[in-house]
């Protein structure tokens, strides 16, 4: 009997009941992969733990950390303003947006529907602001487009590139903004008016695909926490938090007591959770990936329905048994 048995029951029911359709869960420690286990099937496809499923929003902390990497890097600096990498930015601000602000969803840039028929960078120029920069929290997947096109300012080479460099040096190979790795497809998008297949491909902010062993392996670099992702010191700004005190704007989906540190939420306040020192990223389509330092270990859930909450799903029971599986 594995220690994660609660967790693996918990996928095992939610798949069971069809509230996820497919689903892979995956926990790891520094020392490796503790379970990967698959349950479910989307229609004929039955769920396997190497195959692929979209991220959404789990996207953005692997965007987040190459931008941090061009920071130590000395390429960039969290007060540097997005006006650098596009000058026609903010016509319509007084203000100052940074790399900073993007980070922790305090600019005050807009969260359009991220299948616009615009376009993203048509969207983030004609945007105006809800707010001062740092005045507030307002989610912004749109945002991401800004912090993508600080990174390939800074490097002066595809922002994608940097993604794929930070990914290769964790080991998750797998890891891709490229639709040809098949992934299970999405179930529930028109009942959250969503139009999946006109979403703009490689988004910066929801775009990208990876299997559980990929993230797992994120994961496990940032448990280490050697310098080979990134600096130590760099790890634990990620989980300081931005936005303590700030009031919140509409929309900005999240649990109680989550703030934002850089890229990453905090779940530091969570009335339902028993670990405070969690951080990571959920995603629209059911992806979750969390990383519990003290605990000294990670996991993710891959799954394929928009907005499990709607069918009563509660991922803290998730946290929570992984939680409490830890030895």
């Amino acid at each position: 009997m594995s220690s994660y048995d609660h967790a693996i029951d918990w996928v095992r029911r939610e798949t069971e009941s069809a509230h996820l359709p497919a689903a892979v869960l995956g926990i790891a420690t520094a020392e490796g992969v503790q379970e990967l286990v698959a349950f479910g099937a989307s229609g004929e496809r039955a769920a396997s733990v190497g195959d692929h499923f979209p991220l959404f929003s789990v996207t953005k902390p692997i965007v987040a950390m190459t931008a941090l990497r061009a920071v130590e890097r000395g390429r960039l600096a969290l007060t540097d303003p997005l006006t650098a990498a596009i000058p026609e930015f903010g016509a319509k601000r007084a203000d100052t947006v940074e790399l900073r602000h993007m980070l922790s969803h305090s600019s005050g840039i807009g969260d359009p529907p991220f299948d616009s028929a615009t376009g993203r960078r048509a969207d983030l120029l004609a945007d105006g602001s809800e707010f001062a920069a740092g005045a507030a929290v307002r989610y912004s997947t749109l945002a991401f487009e800004g912090i993508a096109a600080m990174i390939e300012h800074a490097n002066g080479s595809p922002w994608e590139q940097a993604v794929a460099e930070l990914v290769a040096d964790a080991g998750a190979d797998g890891f891709t903004f490229d639709v040809d790795c098949e992934p299970h497809p999405i179930f529930g998008a028109a009942d959250v008016g969503l139009d999946y297949d006109a979403v703009h491909p490689h988004h910066p902010g929801a775009g990208a695909f990876a299997r559980a062993e990929d993230l797992l392996a994120i994961g496990r670099a940032l448990l280490v926490n050697d310098g080979s992702l990134l600096h130590p010191a760099t790890v634990a700004a990620l989980q300081s938090s931005q936005t303590d005190g700030l009031p919140v704007f509409s929309p900005a989906p999240g649990r109680p007591g989550e703030t934002w540190g850089l890229g990453f939420r905090l779940r530091q306040n969570s009335p339902g959770l028993l670990a405070g020192d969690g951080y990571g990223h959920s995603g629209w389509g059911g992806a979750e990936f969390w990383v519990y330092p003290e605990q000294g270990a990670c996991f993710t859930l891959l799954t394929n329905v928009m907005e499990p909450a709607r069918f009563g799903v509660n991922i803290d029971r998730l946290h929570n048994a992984v939680v409490a599986g830890t030895r």
